[in-house]
C-alpha cells in the first residue's frame, strides 16, 4: 500500500516561466487585435483578458510599444523564415514568386490580429518607431520579390528588358491591398480568395 502524503505543506499552483509568461502576454495581445475594436487594444484590457495586474505585464515588457516590437519580431522571423526556405527550395523563380506571394496572403489568413500590425492600424497612437520597423519590413518583402523577379530574367522566363522593380512594386501592392481588405472588412474577405485567379496577372 502506498504511503499518502499527510504533511501539511501547502500545494502551491506552479507559475509561469518568464519566458512562457512573455510568450502568453503576446499571444493573447495578438488574439485582441482580431477582435472588433481590436486596434485599440489597452493595457488595462490586456490584463483584465490575463487575469494579472498592469503592474504585472510591466514586469515582462517595459511598455506597450515593447509588446508590439514582440509582435513584430515574431512577424519578421516568421515571413523571412518562410521566404528563404522558398527561395532555398524552389530554383523555378516564377514559381518561387507565386508561392511567396502566397505565404504573405495565407499568413495575414492564419494570424488575423498580426495583420492589423502590419498595415499599421495597430500602431496609430503608438511610438513611431513601431510603424518605421513596419516600413522596413515591407521594404525588404519587396527587395525579396525584386530579386525573385531578378531571377526569373536571368532564367530567360521573363524578357532582358523586364522592369524588375515595377514588378515587384506591383506585387507588393497587390499583397498589401489583400492584408488591407481583409483587416477593413472585420476579417470577412480572406486575403487568399481568388488568388489562383489573380496570380497569373502578377507573375507571367
Amino acid at each position: 500500500m502506498s504511503e499518502e502524503n499527510t504533511s501539511n505543506v501547502p500545494v502551491t499552483r506552479s507559475r509561469p516561466k518568464p519566458g512562457e509568461r512573455r510568450v502568453q502576454i503576446l499571444e493573447t495581445l495578438a488574439v485582441m487585435l482580431q477582435e472588433p475594436g481590436g486596434d485599440r487594444v489597452t493595457t488595462a484590457a490586456l490584463a483584465s483578458r490575463l487575469q494579472v495586474s498592469e503592474a504585472a505585464l510591466y514586469r515582462h515588457f517595459a511598455s506597450k510599444a515593447q509588446m508590439f516590437e514582440g509582435l513584430i519580431e515574431f512577424i519578421e522571423s516568421t515571413i523571412f523564415g518562410l521566404i528563404n526556405q522558398i527561395s532555398g527550395q524552389q530554383e523555378d523563380a516564377q514559381k518561387q514568386t507565386r508561392l511567396i506571394i502566397a505565404m504573405l496572403t495565407g499568413f495575414a489568413e492564419k494570424n488575423p490580429g498580426m495583420t492589423r500590425v502590419l498595415i499599421g492600424d495597430a500602431l496609430v497612437t503608438e511610438d513611431d518607431r513601431l510603424q518605421s520597423r513596419i516600413n522596413q519590413l515591407v521594404d525588404r518583402i519587396e527587395a525579396s520579390l525584386r530579386q525573385s523577379y531578378r531571377l526569373a530574367v536571368a532564367q530567360g522566363k521573363l524578357p532582358p528588358n523586364t522592369d524588375i522593380a515595377a514588378r515587384a512594386t506591383v506585387s507588393l501592392s497587390y499583397v498589401l491591398g489583400r492584408w488591407l481588405r481583409f483587416a477593413k472588412s472585420g476579417f470577412k474577405h480572406s486575403p487568399t480568395e481568388g488568388l489562383e485567379q489573380q496570380i497569373p496577372f502578377l507573375v507571367l
